[in-house]
């Protein structure tokens, strides 16, 4: 495997990734009443709940595409120069 070929594949899973990530965040933002009525729905949880969950799970989700697809693409980059 070279190294041209990790540079490609962790370019196209940041993107992809990414573009995920600002999906959720974009639904979380703006069809948060209708997310927590159908969740609610499937589980008893308050609306407090319901928020902090969505947030952590976001900030989780951003943690993750950090550490697993934007540093090992800046690290090629670095090598690759």
């Amino acid at each position: 495997m070279n190294i041209n070929l990790l540079h490609s594949f962790f370019l196209w899973c940041t993107l992809i990734d990414g573009g995920v990530l600002l999906l959720t965040v974009i639904v979380t933002v703006l069809f948060r009443d209708l997310a927590y009525r159908i969740q609610s729905k499937f589980y008893p949880i308050s609306r407090e709940a319901f928020d902090m969950t969505m947030y952590a799970g976001v900030g989780i989700m951003k943690l993750f595409w950090i550490f697993f697809n934007v540093t090992p693409l800046v690290s090629l980059y670095i090598l690759n120069s």
